[in-house]
């Protein structure tokens, strides 16, 4: 019964380590790769590090989730810079009544960061492996909130018609006509316009009766919408590769050190307690003993 209660006790101290761990990331993060740049949102910030970013990315690339450049995630598609995540979502200025369209699920972390913010969350993603990883993921998480599709994001999501807000997570060079109509009076639109292949200028469009309004936020890098945007476009083929992805021009190289700081801290923590387990385990059997 005692090894029974001290395994128990091992494995929640062990798990209480690694979420600190993770939390503290999360903290840097949002202090040094999105405050620092100027994002002040108050709900943006919260989600940021509500979110268990490493949850959504592969288990062999966890130790970077936080770091501050975008990871691959398979299929040629990757997983946000979070301060790009930050930037977007900032940039809608949500108020958290609303109905959003998420075009490019990924990963699905985007979803999640609009989920801590708004009512519903309906996100699309084209290939289907990532659509069915993601959402697993987020139900994993309890966001019931988030409806995933699997489907060329392109034409919309028009069963639930219209959105308050829009956000297109890839690159492509022109407003697709269906978001366009599917997107409310009032509501705005967020993407990476321009050509896949370079780099594309973030742009927020907002729609007053029937006509639409631009803002250009910033110079940025994503993969390429693919499906029908490709062929609109007349596009054939987009190399699988695209370096340096999502990443403005203006973001320092991450501060790998202190990630690595931070995992040799953890690291000591996690050992001392398997000494101090290890040293309980040993007076309990002594005491059985004598």
């Amino acid at each position: 019964m005692k090894r029974i209660f001290l395994l128990v006790l091992f494995i929640l101290l062990v798990s209480q380590v690694l979420c600190d761990d993770y939390t503290k990331k999360r903290e840097e993060m949002v202090e040094k790769q999105i405050v620092a740049r100027g994002i002040t949102d108050s709900k943006t910030l919260q989600a940021m590090l509500t979110v268990p970013r490493h949850l959504f990315v592969p288990e062999d690339l966890r130790d970077e989730a936080y770091a501050d450049y975008p990871l691959p995630i398979g299929y040629g598609q990757t997983i946000s810079q979070p301060y790009v995540v930050a930037l977007m979502t900032s940039s809608l200025k949500l108020q958290g009544n609303e109905k959003a369209l998420e075009i490019g699920t990924g990963s699905g972390y985007q979803a999640a960061v609009l989920a801590e913010i708004v009512d519903s969350v309906y996100t699309m993603e084209i290939v289907p492996e990532l659509a069915g990883r993601a959402e697993k993921t987020l139900r994993d998480l309890g966001y019931t909130a988030v409806m995933v599709k699997n489907a060329d994001g392109y034409f919309g999501w028009e069963e639930y018609q219209p959105f308050d807000v829009i956000m297109i997570t890839a690159a492509v060079d022109h407003i697709p006509p269906p978001l366009i109509q599917q997107l409310k009076d009032g509501g705005r639109l967020i993407l990476p316009l321009g050509n896949p292949l370079y780099y594309q200028t973030l742009t927020l469009v907002e729609k007053r009766n029937n006509e639409l309004y631009t803002k250009h936020i910033g110079d940025v890098r994503f993969v390429p919408m693919t499906g029908y945007a490709q062929v609109e476009a007349g596009k054939e083929e987009v190399p699988e590769e695209s370096p340096e992805l999502e990443e403005p021009e203006e973001i320092a190289e991450p501060e790998r050190p202190v990630e690595e700081k931070t995992d040799l801290v953890s690291l000591g923590m996690l050992l001392g307690l398997i000494l101090l387990i290890a040293v309980a385990t040993l007076i309990v059997y002594r005491k059985r003993i004598f």
